[in-house]
Protein backbone atom coordinates (compact mmCIF):
# COMPACT_ATOMS: atom_id res chain seq x y z
CA UNK A 1 0.00 0.00 0.00
CA UNK A 2 1.23 3.48 -0.92
CA UNK A 3 0.10 6.31 1.35
CA UNK A 4 -0.08 10.10 1.18
CA UNK A 5 -0.03 11.88 4.56
CA UNK A 6 -0.82 15.52 5.20
CA UNK A 7 -0.14 17.02 8.62
CA UNK A 8 2.81 14.76 9.42
CA UNK A 9 4.45 17.32 11.73
CA UNK A 10 1.35 17.73 13.90
CA UNK A 11 0.67 15.56 16.92
CA UNK A 12 -1.82 13.22 15.26
CA UNK A 13 0.16 13.12 12.03
CA UNK A 14 3.33 12.16 13.87
CA UNK A 15 1.51 9.19 15.36
CA UNK A 16 0.05 8.14 12.01
CA UNK A 17 3.44 8.45 10.31
CA UNK A 18 5.05 6.28 12.98
CA UNK A 19 2.50 3.51 12.46
CA UNK A 20 2.81 3.73 8.67
CA UNK A 21 6.58 3.30 8.86
CA UNK A 22 6.20 0.32 11.20
CA UNK A 23 3.55 -1.43 9.11
CA UNK A 24 5.03 -4.03 6.70
CA UNK A 25 2.03 -3.61 4.38
CA UNK A 26 2.94 0.02 3.72
CA UNK A 27 5.34 0.21 0.81
CA UNK A 28 5.91 3.97 0.89
CA UNK A 29 4.67 7.14 2.57
CA UNK A 30 4.63 10.53 0.87
CA UNK A 31 4.23 13.47 3.25
CA UNK A 32 3.16 16.88 1.97
CA UNK A 33 3.56 19.89 4.23
CA UNK A 34 5.01 23.32 4.78
CA UNK A 35 7.86 21.85 6.80
CA UNK A 36 9.83 18.62 6.62
CA UNK A 37 9.38 16.08 9.38
CA UNK A 38 12.26 15.02 11.61
CA UNK A 39 11.82 11.38 10.57
CA UNK A 40 14.27 9.61 8.29
CA UNK A 41 13.25 6.26 6.82
CA UNK A 42 13.70 4.35 3.56
CA UNK A 43 9.91 4.26 3.06
CA UNK A 44 9.46 7.99 3.69
CA UNK A 45 9.40 10.59 0.91
CA UNK A 46 8.63 14.23 1.58
CA UNK A 47 7.41 17.19 -0.44
CA UNK A 48 7.80 20.60 1.20
CA UNK A 49 5.13 22.81 -0.34
CA UNK A 50 4.19 26.17 1.15
CA UNK A 51 0.72 26.66 -0.37
CA UNK A 52 -1.22 23.51 0.46
CA UNK A 53 -4.40 25.01 -0.97
CA UNK A 54 -2.81 24.85 -4.44
CA UNK A 55 -1.14 21.55 -5.31
CA UNK A 56 -1.20 22.15 -9.07
CA UNK A 57 2.59 22.50 -9.19
CA UNK A 58 3.15 19.02 -7.74
CA UNK A 59 0.23 17.11 -9.29
CA UNK A 60 2.63 14.98 -11.33
CA UNK A 61 3.95 13.42 -8.12
CA UNK A 62 0.58 12.52 -6.60
CA UNK A 63 -0.66 9.61 -8.74
CA UNK A 64 -0.59 5.90 -7.94
CA UNK A 65 -1.51 6.06 -4.25
CA UNK A 66 -3.91 3.79 -2.38
CA UNK A 67 -4.75 5.93 0.65
CA UNK A 68 -4.57 9.47 1.97
CA UNK A 69 -4.50 10.23 5.69
CA UNK A 70 -5.50 13.88 6.14
CA UNK A 71 -4.32 14.90 9.61
CA UNK A 72 -3.97 18.60 8.92
CA UNK A 73 -6.04 20.92 11.09
CA UNK A 74 -6.13 23.86 13.47
CA UNK A 75 -7.94 24.73 16.67
CA UNK A 76 -10.88 27.07 16.24
CA UNK A 77 -9.92 28.96 19.41
CA UNK A 78 -9.66 32.66 18.65
CA UNK A 79 -10.62 32.25 14.98
CA UNK A 80 -13.66 33.70 13.24
CA UNK A 81 -15.72 31.45 11.00
CA UNK A 82 -14.33 32.80 7.74
CA UNK A 83 -10.72 32.12 8.75
CA UNK A 84 -11.54 28.71 10.23
CA UNK A 85 -13.51 27.70 7.14
CA UNK A 86 -10.61 28.68 4.89
CA UNK A 87 -8.13 26.37 6.62
CA UNK A 88 -10.63 23.60 7.42
CA UNK A 89 -13.16 23.31 4.60
CA UNK A 90 -11.54 25.13 1.68
CA UNK A 91 -8.05 23.66 2.02
CA UNK A 92 -9.24 20.11 2.72
CA UNK A 93 -11.64 19.99 -0.20
CA UNK A 94 -9.10 21.58 -2.55
CA UNK A 95 -6.58 18.84 -1.75
CA UNK A 96 -9.19 16.07 -1.84
CA UNK A 97 -10.51 17.11 -5.26
CA UNK A 98 -7.07 16.86 -6.79
CA UNK A 99 -6.34 13.49 -5.17
CA UNK A 100 -9.70 12.00 -6.14
CA UNK A 101 -9.11 12.99 -9.75
CA UNK A 102 -5.65 11.45 -9.80
CA UNK A 103 -6.41 8.38 -7.67
CA UNK A 104 -10.03 7.24 -8.15
CA UNK A 105 -9.37 4.01 -6.23
CA UNK A 106 -7.98 5.87 -3.23
CA UNK A 107 -9.34 5.60 0.32
CA UNK A 108 -9.41 9.04 1.95
CA UNK A 109 -9.40 9.26 5.75
CA UNK A 110 -10.04 12.64 7.36
CA UNK A 111 -9.32 13.49 11.00
CA UNK A 112 -12.43 15.33 12.13
CA UNK A 113 -13.42 15.46 15.80
CA UNK A 114 -15.85 14.24 18.43
CA UNK A 115 -18.98 16.39 18.43
CA UNK A 116 -18.86 17.17 14.70
CA UNK A 117 -22.25 18.31 13.44
CA UNK A 118 -23.20 16.23 10.40
CA UNK A 119 -26.20 18.46 9.65
CA UNK A 120 -23.86 21.39 8.97
CA UNK A 121 -26.48 23.67 10.51
CA UNK A 122 -25.66 23.63 14.22
CA UNK A 123 -24.83 26.67 16.34
CA UNK A 124 -21.29 25.58 17.24
CA UNK A 125 -19.07 27.05 14.56
CA UNK A 126 -16.23 24.50 14.46
CA UNK A 127 -18.60 21.52 14.60
CA UNK A 128 -20.70 22.94 11.77
CA UNK A 129 -17.69 23.61 9.52
CA UNK A 130 -16.24 20.17 10.24
CA UNK A 131 -19.61 18.62 9.39
CA UNK A 132 -19.78 20.48 6.09
CA UNK A 133 -16.25 19.31 5.32
CA UNK A 134 -17.15 15.69 6.05
CA UNK A 135 -20.25 15.87 3.86
CA UNK A 136 -18.32 17.38 0.96
CA UNK A 137 -15.63 14.69 1.19
CA UNK A 138 -18.25 11.96 1.02
CA UNK A 139 -19.48 13.40 -2.27
CA UNK A 140 -16.09 13.15 -3.99
CA UNK A 141 -15.35 10.17 -6.27
CA UNK A 142 -13.01 8.26 -4.00
CA UNK A 143 -13.19 4.49 -3.73
CA UNK A 144 -14.08 5.17 -0.08
CA UNK A 145 -13.92 8.02 2.43
CA UNK A 146 -13.98 7.79 6.22
CA UNK A 147 -14.26 10.42 8.92
CA UNK A 148 -12.33 9.81 12.15
CA UNK A 149 -13.83 11.61 15.15
CA UNK A 150 -11.45 11.19 18.08
CA UNK A 151 -12.03 12.98 21.37
CA UNK A 152 -9.08 13.31 23.78
CA UNK A 153 -5.89 11.95 22.17
CA UNK A 154 -2.95 11.04 24.42
CA UNK A 155 0.41 11.39 22.62
CA UNK A 156 2.73 8.39 23.03
CA UNK A 157 6.28 7.41 22.05
CA UNK A 158 7.77 10.86 22.59
CA UNK A 159 5.33 12.57 20.24
CA UNK A 160 4.66 16.20 21.13
CA UNK A 161 2.12 18.81 20.11
CA UNK A 162 3.39 22.02 18.54
CA UNK A 163 0.91 24.08 20.57
CA UNK A 164 2.58 25.15 23.81
CA UNK A 165 -0.37 25.20 26.19
CA UNK A 166 -1.65 21.88 24.79
CA UNK A 167 1.71 20.40 25.66
CA UNK A 168 1.39 21.56 29.25
CA UNK A 169 -2.05 19.99 29.51
CA UNK A 170 -0.82 16.68 28.07
CA UNK A 171 2.12 16.63 30.48
CA UNK A 172 -0.22 17.03 33.45
CA UNK A 173 -2.75 14.47 32.21
CA UNK A 174 -0.29 11.81 31.02
CA UNK A 175 0.07 10.05 34.43
CA UNK A 176 -3.73 9.90 34.67
CA UNK A 177 -4.23 8.41 31.21
CA UNK A 178 -4.72 4.79 32.42
CA UNK A 179 -7.50 6.05 34.72
CA UNK A 180 -9.19 8.13 32.01
CA UNK A 181 -8.99 5.15 29.65
CA UNK A 182 -10.71 2.92 32.21
CA UNK A 183 -13.41 5.42 33.19
CA UNK A 184 -14.09 7.10 29.85
CA UNK A 185 -13.33 4.67 26.98
CA UNK A 186 -15.72 6.59 24.70
CA UNK A 187 -13.69 9.77 25.00
CA UNK A 188 -10.03 8.77 25.24
CA UNK A 189 -7.62 7.37 22.67
CA UNK A 190 -3.93 7.63 21.73
CA UNK A 191 -1.83 8.71 18.76
CA UNK A 192 -0.83 5.06 18.31
CA UNK A 193 -4.43 3.86 18.26
CA UNK A 194 -5.52 6.49 15.75
CA UNK A 195 -2.67 5.51 13.43
CA UNK A 196 -3.31 1.79 13.69
CA UNK A 197 -7.03 2.22 13.17
CA UNK A 198 -6.46 4.36 10.08
CA UNK A 199 -4.29 1.67 8.55
CA UNK A 200 -6.85 -1.05 9.31
CA UNK A 201 -9.65 0.97 7.73
CA UNK A 202 -7.55 1.86 4.68
CA UNK A 203 -6.84 -1.83 4.11
CA UNK A 204 -10.22 -3.36 4.90
CA UNK A 205 -12.83 -0.62 4.99
CA UNK A 206 -15.38 -0.06 7.77
CA UNK A 207 -19.15 -0.53 8.16
CA UNK A 208 -19.77 3.20 8.65
CA UNK A 209 -18.26 6.29 7.06
CA UNK A 210 -17.89 8.06 10.42
CA UNK A 211 -15.87 6.43 13.21
CA UNK A 212 -16.37 7.84 16.68
CA UNK A 213 -13.76 7.57 19.44
CA UNK A 214 -15.07 4.21 20.67
CA UNK A 215 -15.02 2.84 17.11
CA UNK A 216 -11.42 3.97 16.65
CA UNK A 217 -10.36 2.17 19.81
CA UNK A 218 -12.28 -0.95 18.82
CA UNK A 219 -10.63 -1.12 15.37
CA UNK A 220 -7.24 -0.47 16.93
CA UNK A 221 -7.73 -3.23 19.47
CA UNK A 222 -9.60 -5.91 17.52
CA UNK A 223 -9.20 -5.03 13.85
CA UNK A 224 -12.16 -5.22 11.47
Amino acid sequence: MKVILLGATGMVGQGVLRECLLDPDVESVLTIGRNASVQRHEKLHEIVHQDLSDLSGIEGKLSGYDACFFCLGVSAAGMNEQAYRRVTYDLTISVARILSGLNPRMTFIYVSGAGTDSTGRGRTMWARVKGETENALLQLPFEAAYMFRPAYIQPLHGIRTKTGWYGAVYAVLAPLYPVWKLLFPKYVTTTECVGRAMLQVAKRGAPNSALENLDINSVCRDGL
